[in-house]
């Protein structure tokens, strides 16, 4: 199962960075390239343990629906979604959060496998990976962005 794992250093408040990245309203700020939205479930505010979203996307020019779930959740070091249904034959997404000297570093551990056999884990080695990581990557730092420069206020009211 291919796992990406990245790391961002955030100058801000761990609870702000926490929230911030269980945000919705967030994540479809993060995600406009994509056109993703939430059409079901919580569609805005912040996410907590056993809450649902379905998310509406566009990925490589396909509309694709998703749902995942928060299955493990402990503000303000750790919570999980989980793929419910989608286009995924299955997926995990921890994000870790601790504070090291005035610094916060978040952490995510992505695990995903595709659907098709052989042919999803050529897909995978050769477009997935690649394209998840880029994607996860512009998400924090929007993240960072917005824990840093104040913007939060503008989310977490």
């Amino acid at each position: 199962m291919p796992t990406i794992y990245l790391e961002t250093q955030i100058n801000a408040p761990l609870e702000t960075c926490f929230d911030l990245s269980t945000s919705i309203d967030l994540h479809k700020i993060s995600t406009a390239h994509t056109k993703e939205k939430a059409i079901a479930g919580v569609t805005s505010g912040l996410v907590k343990l056993n809450d649902f979203v379905t998310w509406e996307a566009v990925h490589f020019g396909i509309k694709q629906k998703l749902t995942s779930k928060i299955t493990q959740f402990s503000r303000p070091f750790h919570f999980r979604d989980e793929q419910q249904k989608g286009a995924f034959k299955s997926f995990k997404h921890d994000h870790y959060f601790e504070t090291q000297n005035e610094f916060v570093i978040m952490k995510d551990k992505f695990e995903f496998e595709s659907p098709f056999g052989p042919i999803g884990k050529f897909f995978n080695t050769l477009v997935l990976t690649n394209y998840l990581t880029k994607f996860l990557g512009e998400r924090n730092a929007v993240i960072k962005e917005y824990a840093e420069s104040g913007r939060w206020k503008e989310i977490l009211r």
